[in-house]
């Protein structure tokens, strides 16, 4: 697949990472406009960094946008006459519906619209998609890209906004709580370094778990909880502290704010 990054920033780099880790391209194109950060990655022999965007589309088939939502628009208009029923145009780009999308370039374009988060750059993203009329029939070459590089879910254009609260924001949010255990760890005594080793091994492991057995995140913890044990008494405490009440309206607060962006 001939592929072009527009817009090499954190999540652009991070979804270039998964593509090259996963060999998912023939070739591919990196744009930005200082290209000395990303210049580096012509090491690999199939990349070509460059500031024009009309050279990267040119030369590659999938199109995927990384870009500001504020520069979108008119990086789509500049580079429009270029584009032929050979290309897929997958954007990445928060709050740009589809729709948007289709009165620059038209709605007979291969259009889809992802929400990956930053652990597609170590092949563990959790990636949302939809698409316009015709990129329905792109929409299993997408999930190929992304299969690659996590898991991906096609879900309609209505939810891609709790979308990107629950997996792109949410990378933050299991960070914040992975902190906390660490913090706990070394309240009992361990290092900062065990601390963390411990708190992140943990929490992968809670989530292989439920991936690989299909249970309900209850059923494993009835495993681990014993009449007046240590567990349930943890448990407990944090419920009583507000646990599960703060994440929740957490949750609801940051999807608050990114339909208040939607409204401006």
């Amino acid at each position: 697949m001939k592929i072009a990054i527009i817009g090499t920033g954190n999540l652009g780099l991070s979804i270039a990472k998964g593509i090259l880790n996963s060999n998912g391209a023939t070739s591919m194109y990196l744009t930005k406009r200082n290209t000395q950060s990303i210049s580096e990655y012509e090491k690999y022999g199939n990349v070509s960094v460059t500031s024009d965007n009309r050279e990267a589309v040119s030369k590659s088939d999938i199109l995927i946008f990384a870009v500001q939502p504020g520069h979108f628009k008119d990086i789509l208009e500049s580079i429009k006459d270029l584009l032929n029923d050979n290309h897929v145009i997958i954007s990445t780009i928060t709050g740009f519906e589809i729709n948007k999308i289709e009165a620059v370039i038209g709605a007979d374009k291969y259009i889809i619209r992802s929400m990956p988060n930053t652990a597609i750059s170590v092949g563990e993203s959790m990636t949302c998609i939809c698409s316009n009329e015709k990129g329905k029939k792109r929409i299993d070459l997408a999930k190929a890209i992304f299969n690659r590089m996590g898991h991906s879910m096609q879900i309609p254009e209505a939810q891609m906004q709790a979308a990107t609260v629950i997996c792109a924001s949410g990378i933050a949010f299991w960070m914040r709580l992975i902190r906390a255990t660490t913090q706990g760890a070394i309240q009992l005594g361990f290092d900062a370094k065990e601390a963390q080793e411990l708190a992140m091994h943990t929490c992968n492991g809670a989530a292989k778990l439920l991936i690989e057995s299909g249970n309900h995140p209850e059923e494993e913890i009835d495993r681990v909880t014993t009449p007046m044990g240590c567990t349930i008494q943890g448990l407990n405490e944090m419920e009583h502290q507000g646990l599960s009440s703060s994440l929740i309206q957490g949750i609801v607060a940051s999807y608050d704010k990114i339909t208040e962006f939607k409204k401006r």
